[in-house]
């Protein structure tokens, strides 16, 4: 298969000689003479961590690469990955004096999947950047760090000037302020490129961070019962995975290459399968007629 390697990095700027910047112009944190941080960073157990507080299913690897000084966002082989070197995150953890500088670099990143940002080929742009920066911080609020935590790897590393792929520190600051306040529930709209959801009904609070209001590859899918429901989700239609639905909370997502896929109510091979299309909403339902759950499209 041909290799196709796409990434985004976190941040891209013109830096002073002086400075120690690597392949993605992102400053290099000083080496830790010693923090209390250095033990406690753990990138897949907080990756997880994220995962839960959003109620979002994983479509990437979580790779280490030691010497690279970086942290970023990929698709290797049309596979997804999270690609991290652990040596740099616990440096920015001492250099900011705070171990969320790292987990919100993660999150970032993560963010990068969850808007489907590394499947157009076309690199970082701001508008990219700013939805990544947003949804750090909404995702940092839900793991209980405060605003400042959430803002302190880019109060020392991003860059106070815009370029071509990056916005300026400023608009990061306050794009992750926008997603920290809007999961804290102290806005109810977001500025910019990223406007707030429908309203939902009472019965299903909207949780996850909304998707973007020019992407419609978004799918929602609906569960109308009294008790949560294991689904099984495939790009493919050969391999299913897991995906938890609460009937309280609509299960968004979109799946990783195409522009649909398959849902079924078990892993069995011959269980019957029902094909989503993106842009589309989806309600599970009990068909009294059937005897049976079955998906059927929203209008």
């Amino acid at each position: 298969m041909k290799k196709i390697l796409l990434f985004t990095c976190l941040l891209t700027w013109q830096l002073s000689e002086a400075q120690n910047v690597n392949q993605c112009g992102i400053i290099i944190p000083p080496k830790r003479l010693s923090s209390s941080f250095s033990s406690v960073y753990e990138a897949k157990d907080y990756i997880n961590t994220m995962l839960d507080s959003i109620n979002w299913k994983q479509n990437f690897t979580v790779r280490e690469q030691n010497g690279i000084n970086n942290a970023y966002a990929t698709i290797i082989n049309n596979r997804r990955y999270i690609i991290y070197d652990n040596d740099f995150l616990e440096n920015l953890d001492a250099f900011a004096s705070t171990k969320w500088a790292s987990v919100s670099v993660l999150a970032h990143e993560m963010g990068h999947h969850y808007r489907n940002h590394v499947i157009d080929s076309r690199g970082s742009t701001p508008p990219k950047e700013i939805e990544a920066d947003y949804f750090s911080g909404y995702v940092m609020e839900k793991l209980g760090a405060s605003l400042n935590d959430a803002r302190s790897a880019m109060n020392q590393i991003a860059s106070p000037q815009a370029s071509a792929t990056h916005p300026a520190k400023a608009d990061r600051l306050n794009a992750i302020s926008n997603g920290w306040n809007y999961a804290r529930g102290l806005t109810s709209t977001i500025p910019g490129s990223m406007p707030a959801p429908a309203p939902q009904p009472a019965s299903q609070p909207q949780q996850n961070p909304p998707p973007a209001s020019n992407d419609a590859s978004w799918i929602y899918l609906s569960l109308y019962g009294n008790n949560d429901m294991t689904v099984y989700l495939s790009d493919d239609g050969k391999n299913f995975t897991e995906a938890p639905l609460n009937p309280k909370q609509p299960f968004v997502f979109k799946f990783e290459v195409y522009n649909y896929g398959w849902i079924r109510f078990s892993n069995a091979s011959n269980a019957r399968t029902y094909k989503l299309t993106h842009g589309k909403d989806y309600a599970i339902i009990w068909s009294r007629r059937s005897n049976t759950w079955v998906v059927t499209e929203v209008p």
